[in-house]
């Protein structure tokens, strides 16, 4: 009986400490998870099927064409292309990735936008889906562009009322110089810019954060072949105006400015292709006092566009 009471007793022994596991839970863990990233929650498995939908289903043509998706890799280039507005389908993030600043940064940026799906995907999956290149658990989808029909950019002009002001670039192959024509476009009231489908820049995600937002109210078009697009834009009574460094005029000689006109910038280097310059009808050049032998694409275009716009105003 004594056996007993001494087993019955409500007296405690000594207690094994718990290694600061308890003081350890009660320290932050940071923001929740949105719920879309959140395993086993509904909106994580509805994302999950959408994405795969998204993979599964194939892309429409448009009359210009679409280009290819592509992806924006590594945490600085994912959160600055959510912070520029870069269109975006998936954010995929790496599963029990550490919870810097940037991704808490991109999680946000992509919650507060909308409309993009939120992917967790185990490390090697996100190598092979990147080619083995340093994504550091952040992946961003971005969809393919789809490109306006050179024929557009001219009939929404008249559709306005308004003469139609494009800039075309021939040769030109970095997508850094293509936002900053769209960007300059946007800003001196053009309709649009026409880049050649072959061996030239597209919109890419460079593109669009050098545009700095222009990019999704200024058309971008994709010819076929180019010259055959100028061409088609004589026939319509357009004129087409090549930069050249040994133009035979000045821009600020130059009538056509004044009306319906497509200005084409060559590149830096190599300026205007032959069969393109042939079919200009004006080849005109910038006066540079400074003596420099040529000016990058972007800002090419940004001083003609400039001139136009202020004879025209």
């Amino acid at each position: 009986m004594a056996t007993n009471n001494r087993r019955m007793s409500g007296k405690k022994g000594a207690q094994v400490g718990s290694g600061g596991q308890r003081r350890k839970g009660l320290e932050g863990k940071g923001p929740t998870p949105p719920a879309e990233m959140r395993k086993g929650h509904k909106k994580n498995r509805i994302a999950g099927a959408k994405a795969k939908q998204t993979a599964r289903r194939p892309a429409p043509r448009g009359r210009g064409g679409r280009s290819s998706s592509e992806l924006v890799v590594g945490r600085n280039p994912v959160v600055e292309a959510l912070r520029e507005g870069v269109p975006a389908t998936t954010l995929y993030v790496q599963q029990f990735i550490d919870n810097d600043e940037r991704v808490r940064e991109a999680l946000q940026l992509a919650a507060d936008r909308g409309g993009i799906n939120l992917m967790e995907a185990p490390r090697p999956e996100l190598d092979r889906m990147t080619n083995g290149l340093n994504h550091q658990g952040l992946v961003l989808q971005v969809p393919p562009y789809e490109y306006a029909h050179p024929e557009d950019l001219a009939n929404a002009a008249y559709d306005a009322g308004e003469d139609p002001l494009i800039v075309a670039l021939d040769g030109v192959t970095d997508p850094r110089n293509l936002g900053a024509v769209v960007r300059s476009v946007s800003a001196f009231g053009g309709h649009g810019v026409v880049v050649p489908e072959r061996r030239a820049a597209g919109m890419t995600a460079g593109a669009w954060k050098t545009s700095a937002g222009t990019a999704a109210r200024t058309p971008v078009a994709r010819a076929t072949n180019l010259t055959r697009a100028l061409e088609a834009y004589r026939k319509q009574g357009i004129a087409v105006v090549g930069l050249a460094a040994d133009g035979e005029a000045e821009i600020g000689e130059l009538q056509a400015l004044e009306g319906p006109v497509v200005i084409v910038v060559g590149s830096e280097g190599k300026g205007l292709s032959r069969l393109v310059g042939e079919t200009c009808d004006f080849r005109v050049r910038i006066p540079m006092p400074g003596g420099a032998e040529s000016l990058n694409a972007g800002v090419a275009a940004g001083v003609v566009l400039y001139e136009a716009a202020r004879r025209r105003g």
